[in-house]
């Protein structure tokens, strides 16, 4: 996937993402796939040993990474970047009131529709990625639910015939957007995206200021 950073993401397999199962019926959909699924808790065995949080992540730089915008309105929003060897994972999360979160969602329509959950919530899900902020996988929740693939450029390259030199193809540029509606007046939005291992530039960590 093309992103700020030059490029360097991955058209990775669907299932190596932990829960990507509820994603699974809407990457069929559009035809985004991708081939040789395999299972979320493989994908956390063979991670264990190399796993790393990346240090001074900001929502800002993630944004960039994803290709889109946190609204200036939004509330606590966090942001993560993991290492491994097989791939990176990027999240994004914050909160916004509902008027705001449909206004948003609008701005960045999905691939095909929304979709929201047909059955019980995932309970086996092993928390992993947004349990990082110490929220729950938004794969576990069900009511007020709804989620898609969204592609950044996707509108600008319909419009635009040369638009595809500049944002690559929609396959490239795709990020998972899952929506809760948590109370009657406010929805968490989360985002998550996958990347080739060694993305780079990476944020600098905040150095500690030497003291007297």
């Amino acid at each position: 996937m093309r992103s700020a950073g030059g490029g360097r993401r991955a058209r990775l397999a669907a299932g190596s993402a932990v829960g990507v199962l509820t994603l699974a019926a809407a990457l069929v959909a559009t035809g985004r796939l991708p081939h040789g699924t395999d299972d979320g808790g493989d994908r956390l065995a063979e991670q264990a040993a190399d796993a790393r949080w990346v240090e001074g992540v900001t929502p800002g730089w993630m944004s960039e990474q994803m290709g889109l915008d946190i609204p200036v309105t939004a509330r606590s929003p966090r942001a993560a970047y993991e290492v491994t060897s097989r791939f990176d994972t990027g999240l994004l999360t914050f909160t916004l009131t509902s008027k705001e979160a449909k206004a948003y969602l609008e701005a960045h329509p999905p691939e095909g529709d929304w979709l929201e959950p047909t059955s019980a919530a995932e309970t086996d899900v092993t928390p992993h990625d947004f349990a990082h902020f110490g929220l729950p996988e938004p794969e576990t929740l069900k009511d007020g639910m709804r989620y898609g693939v969204v592609c950044p450029g996707a509108a600008e390259a319909a419009l635009d015939p040369h638009a595809s030199d500049l944002y690559g193809s929609p396959d490239e540029s795709c990020v998972s957007l899952y929506a809760h509606a948590y109370t009657p007046t406010r929805t968490r939005i989360y985002l998550r995206d996958h990347y080739e291992p060694g993305i780079s530039p990476l944020p600098t960590p905040p150095s500690s200021t030497p003291t007297g």
